[in-house]
């Protein structure tokens, strides 16, 4: 890991960067610096997100045009040009009732939620705390089977008790390599996806389909669900406000998400 110290620009063919934590700031804004920057970046720009589909409004309604998103952390990839899910790759029903079963036994007080419908819906047991997002396509259980009831691009878990830390570690211990367990919110909440799904392997799968190779992609994120993408990627930046994690795995560190660390390092990057 080194600090703030952008390589030669020529090189690079698309950036990569996560939203929350990253590119926008903690008031779920995108400064007018990133959003200058964003739009004299020479080379496609795409959002590699935890955040389910219908989640990017929030986004685009910020930018003069939608980026191109890899979802769900990688389990499902978006083109919004056309409002087309270009490809998903959801945990199977099978997969989803052996999990389950494996976590409520595992931790007592566990609540569980599905993103399902490609991540346009959640379903989530009554002991999950909705924090902000109330429409009809967020809607309480009727029964626990709902749940494992149809493929998920994502199962969350929560724990009202446990340190975040240590319940990711639990989680993942518990799952084995059967799914793929991470993390991008400062609680107790862990985002489960089917084995080989993360943020790395989506992008990888869109930049194949555009003929770019994992050394011409720059990459930002915050959290440890994005230690796969800064990993895959050719240069794998970390916001000044990053996990410890991430920064261990990152070739830079940048200024944080509320200081435009995103639009400085590309400023810088690209010569603009």
């Amino acid at each position: 890991m080194g600090s703030f110290r952008p390589a030669a620009s020529g090189s690079f063919r698309l950036v990569a960067s996560d939203i929350d934590g990253t590119l926008i700031t903690s008031e779920r804004t995108l400064s007018p610096r990133t959003l200058d920057v964003l739009g004299r970046v020479p080379v496609p720009v795409v959002v590699v997100t935890g955040r389910p589909l219908r989640w990017l409004s929030q986004l685009y309604d910020q930018l003069p045009a939608p980026l191109p998103a890899v979802c769900a952390n990688g389990a499902v990839i978006y083109d919004p040009h056309t409002d087309e899910v270009l490809r998903a790759s959801p945990l199977p029903v099978d997969l989803l009732l052996e999990v389950t079963k494996s976590l409520r036994d595992t931790v007592p007080d566990i609540s569980l939620a599905v993103e399902v419908e490609d991540g346009r819906a959640f379903l989530h047991e009554e002991t999950w705390t909705i924090r902000w997002e109330h429409d009809h396509r967020v809607r309480v259980i009727a029964t626990p089977e709902e749940l494992t009831s149809v493929p998920a691009v994502k199962l969350l878990a929560r724990s009202s008790t446990a340190d975040p830390d240590d319940f990711l570690a639990l989680i993942s211990q518990t799952l084995g390599d059967r799914a793929e367990a991470t993390r991008s919110s400062s609680s107790a909440l862990v985002e489960i996806s089917a084995a080989g799904v993360t943020k790395a392997a989506g992008l990888a799968w869109f930049c194949e389909r555009e003929g770019i190779t994992a050394d011409q992609v720059v990459a930002f994120g915050d959290m440890p669900n994005d230690i796969p993408l800064l990993s895959w990627a050719g240069r794998g930046v970390a916001v000044g406000n990053a996990h410890p994690a991430l920064r261990a795995v990152a070739d830079d560190v940048t200024g944080t998400n509320d200081a435009d660390g995103v639009a400085d390092y590309l400023s810088s990057l690209f010569d603009l």
